[in-house]
């Protein structure tokens, strides 16, 4: 069995999807180890770590490898390389690339999307959404204090009081909570909302408080697989009146609310925004997705009127050293479930709920339901 760990094509993209830790696990699982130089470089791991805990580095790894493991979807460019019947396992983006999935389908390999991992206890360790969604979450904290004039803490000195900001998260996910909590541990004074009802014991119990129209609607906004359900169009102009008002008063915004598979809901306005003192800083979690705010700019800082609207993309790469760490551990704990521990054989179990939930491509197919063709 050989597994190949890939360099990212994207120069955007300075994560990994191994670690040295994680390179000694597959070797102990009967497996062969190859990387492609400079794989790690972005994410601080020199090749020559990886040679260490017994990989080999070489231009050809991912020849007639087993597994290929990337952190973004592969390119046609990458596919031509790979063999037929080769496991593929990265973050596939597959919402709305449909047409990169059939690229994908066509050179013959198995796709799994990391991302699609159900939320069940057995998964939880290779949850990618939520290793990665807390790195962001707390990065995005550590952008908008850079970019905020002022201090966070308040703080009580002999030539007077700096009063502590007021930052305001919309969407407590994982992302969220773990905003929520590194500005909390700045000294700034924090409040919350989201559409579940589950969220406002987290929030509070993070030392924040929970703003929300709680009415019977809000009560039953969550899905069974504990995402935000769409709310009614009634419900959506209640909670924005109340959000309008309170945003006026809060120095930053951190904005991280998705919906799988659908365009990023618009929770800030530009009246909002316009609406907010010179010097306060937004920071849009949900670009990618079109944006949880109006007229954010993906990969930009947009100014309007000395109010700045952050919206960098892939913001878990920009803590790539523990982003990969974080990452290299979901991917290992997947294809640990993938592998006959008595031969130490690759033995996928294709009706595993694991592998049915993730997998997108087999045998020059999409077969994943969600992604499937439309019938004429």
């Amino acid at each position: 069995m050989k597994i190949a760990i890939a360099k990212e094509i994207d120069e955007s993209e300075p994560r990994v999807a191994a670690s040295p830790d994680t390179v000694k696990k597959f070797k102990a699982l009967g497996a062969d180890v190859a990387i492609e130089p400079g794989a790690g470089t972005k994410s601080g791991v020199p090749d020559s770590d990886f040679t260490a805990a017994g990989a080999l580095v070489s231009p050809e790894a991912v020849k007639d490898a087993d597994i290929i493991i990337k952190v973004r979807r592969p390119e046609a460019s990458e596919l031509a390389r790979y063999k037929r019947g080769a496991l593929v396992i990265a973050i596939m983006d597959p919402y709305g690339n449909e047409a990169a999935l059939k690229k994908i389908a066509d050179a013959g390999v198995s796709a799994f999307a990391m991302e699609l991992m159900p939320r069940i206890t057995r998964a939880q360790v290779m949850d990618v959404l939520s290793s990665q969604a807390n790195l962001a979450g707390y990065r995005a904290v550590i952008e908008a204090a850079e970019a905020f004039g002022r201090a966070f803490p308040m703080m009580m000195t002999a030539a007077g009081t700096v009063p502590a900001a007021k930052v305001f998260v919309m969407g407590v996910g994982v992302a969220g909570l773990q905003a929520i909590a590194t500005a909390r541990r700045l000294g700034a004074a924090v409040t919350a909302t989201d559409v579940r009802p589950a969220t406002k014991e987290q929030v509070e119990s993070l030392g924040a408080k929970f703003l929300a129209v709680e009415d019977e609607e809000f009560k039953n906004a969550q899905t069974a697989g504990g995402y935000a359900k769409e709310m009614s169009k009634e419900y959506q102009a209640k909670q924005a009146a109340l959000t309008a008002e309170h945003i006026k008063k809060q120095d930053i915004i951190i904005t991280t609310a998705l919906i799988p598979g659908r365009p990023a809901p618009r929770l800030v306005t530009a009246e909002m925004v316009r609406s907010m003192k010179p010097g306060s800083v937004l920071v849009d979690l949900a670009v990618e997705r079109g944006g949880n705010i109006e007229g954010v700019q993906a990969g930009k800082v947009v100014d309007l009127n000395g109010v700045k609207i952050i919206g960098f993309t892939n913001v878990a790469g920009r803590v790539a050293a523990s982003a990969s760490s974080l990452y290299a551990r979901n991917l290992f704990s997947f294809i640990e479930t993938l592998v006959d521990k008595t031969t130490k054989a690759l033995a996928v179990n294709w009706d595993d709920e694991l592998v049915k939930a993730t997998a997108l491509t087999r045998d020059g197919a999409v077969i994943h339901p969600n992604f499937q063709p439309k019938s004429a």
